[in-house]
């Protein structure tokens, strides 16, 4: 049994940012709901309410609803129309595939006066002889029953007949109201003893040492001793148990039962108890090693895991020689042909097909280890350099030539003329003389006049 609960509310309220105070729309469709409870004190501002295909077999819950315009209730248990005077903004009603049986029940539906549309198709009530004139008839607010819209001269006609129409109503309601006595009986019948049947059909046939079905098992078997294949009982009687628990539950779906609520239930209890036995069997199954991904060689292998791809759960990873893709935990890798740059590369999913595409463009050089050169080995010093040593290593000065200057030196520009010595011309001698009494060849003789 499912319950409706606050988590469940906010889970199905994403469009309002899980809000249920403010919610105005709310499906909880398939949900195997089996009763109506406390959205009228969670959810005061709804307008529209989905609940159909559930196990609900009343309407409840709902009165306090002041705004809600659109109640759908499909492919419920429901057999009778009720607790719905509240909902004074009702305009819609579906009722759809249920078991209503007590037509007269719509009458409770007069002080819903914004009533414009109602569907009971697929209910037992629809085949009452004068089911559409009673309808309209009860109903003068409604505008469309069973996607049919009500014309006037319909309604003029119905209100004619509504006395005739509502006698024949209530004889053909009694009428129901009996069969589904018997049908509530043997329901709880059949619910006492779920295993008597199943007990006295397993009492007919037994299996046999070879796995197949017998009559008697004691005119089939044989002497182990005699015969070596008694070996093969057990499995097949292993076998035969799939095999049974798929021959009962075809027999279950091919049984044919009456439709009724109680019916509607046993399949939807039938499918759940399935479930959980497989679940269960699941479980039970042994976990499979971890696959290995890198061999103890180091070479990597080529692994594909996922089935169906998450968005949600999805983790890309890429290599320079291999490409790694991890979905709910599934691991798909694929080696690559050439090695390639993961810096550059991306990955995109495709919103249309749900292709995920990964683009990584190749490297243009091999990626490897960085050769190592062999280091120069350094002879020590005969001593160790001083603090001068290392200033002058450092500091490299440029020399000039100051011979060479671009500058022009402008105090060269006119030469500077000797003084002219005065006095007696004696005792000035010119530099030439000077320079001729400088060597030792030279002999100077004081009666020989200077030369001018």
């Amino acid at each position: 049994m499912v319950l409706i609960t606050e988590e469940l509310i906010r889970r199905r309220a994403e469009h309002n940012n899980c809000e249920i105070f403010s919610l105005e729309e709310i499906s909880l469709h398939q949900q195997e709901i089996e009763r109506i409870e406390y959205i009228d004190r969670w959810c005061r501002e709804l307008k529209i309410l989905y609940l159909q295909n559930n196990i609900i077999s009343k309407i409840e819950n709902v009165d306090k609803l002041k705004k809600l315009e659109y109640l759908n209730l499909a492919l419920n248990n429901i057999e009778q129309i009720e607790n719905l005077e509240g909902c004074e903004s009702l305009q819609k009603l579906d009722f759809t595939v249920n078991f209503i049986g007590e037509l007269s029940s719509v009458e409770s539906l007069k002080q819903n006066i914004h009533l414009r549309e109602l569907f009971l198709v697929g209910n037992p009530c629809t085949e009452f002889e004068g089911y559409r004139e009673f309808v309209v008839a009860t109903l003068p607010q409604l505008k469309w029953l069973d996607g049919k819209e009500i014309e006037r001269s319909d309604r003029i006609k119905a209100m004619q007949n509504l006395r005739q129409v509502q006698l024949q109503i209530r004889e053909q309601e009694q009428a129901y109201l009996k069969k589904r006595d018997k049908e509530k009986q043997e329901a709880k019948k059949k619910l006492e003893n779920p295993y008597q049947k199943e007990k006295s059909e397993a009492k007919e046939s037994k299996p046999g040492f070879d796995g197949r079905w017998y009559t008697d098992i004691n005119n089939t078997i044989l002497d182990c001793e005699e015969n070596k294949e008694c070996v093969h009982e057990t499995q097949g009687t292993e076998k035969h148990k799939g095999s049974d628990e798929d021959e009962m539950d075809k027999k279950f779906w091919e049984e044919p039962t009456p439709f009724t609520p109680e019916s509607r239930l046993e399949t939807h209890r039938h499918l759940e108890e399935k479930r959980k036995a497989n679940d269960a069997k699941r479980e039970t199954e042994k976990q499979k090693p971890p696959r290995k991904l890198i061999t103890e060689e180091g070479r990597v292998l080529n692994v594909n895991e996922p089935k169906h791809l998450d968005t949600s759960r999805l983790d890309v990873d890429v290599q320079t020689t291999y490409i790694r893709v991890t979905v709910k935990g599934k691991t798909f890798q694929l080696v690559l042909p050439s090695e390639v740059k993961p810096d550059s590369s991306t990955a995109k999913r495709s919103q249309i097909t749900g292709h995920l595409v990964v683009t990584m463009p190749k490297a243009v050089e091999v990626v490897g280890p960085r050769p190592t050169l062999p280091r120069p080995v350094k002879s020590a010093p005969d001593k160790a350099p001083t603090d001068n040593t290392r200033m002058a290593k450092q500091m490299e000065r440029l020399e000039v030539d100051p011979s060479k200057h671009s500058r022009i030196n402008l105090e060269n520009i006119v030469k500077k003329e000797k003084p002219v010595a005065q006095g007696p011309l004696k005792l000035h001698r010119p530099a030439m003389l000077e320079s001729l009494c400088s060597t030792g060849d030279f002999d100077d003789d004081s009666d020989v006049p200077p030369l001018i």
